[in-house]
């Protein structure tokens, strides 16, 4: 399970994406989970990256996963 970092730095509770969680651009497996102050995006890996820096400023929190595409593990 990973950590959720908050716009101030500080982990947040825990939280873990599945396999059942779809990225809202393309549909793919999410590995990125997004806060906002209205709601919360999904995205995949590419998306969550394209996307990363226009998202940073209005984030309330960033949680990412991507690691498990290289590691190997699946959710």
């Amino acid at each position: 399970m990973s950590q959720l970092v908050s716009e101030s730095g500080t982990q947040t509770a825990s939280y873990q994406l599945t396999a059942a969680d779809r990225c809202d651009s393309c549909g793919a497996q999410a590995y990125i989970r997004v806060e906002l102050p209205t709601g919360e995006l999904l995205f995949c890996a590419h998306h969550g990256k394209k996307y990363e820096e226009k998202l940073a400023t209005v984030a309330t929190s960033w949680h990412d996963e991507s690691e498990k595409l290289h590691s190997g593990v699946s959710a």
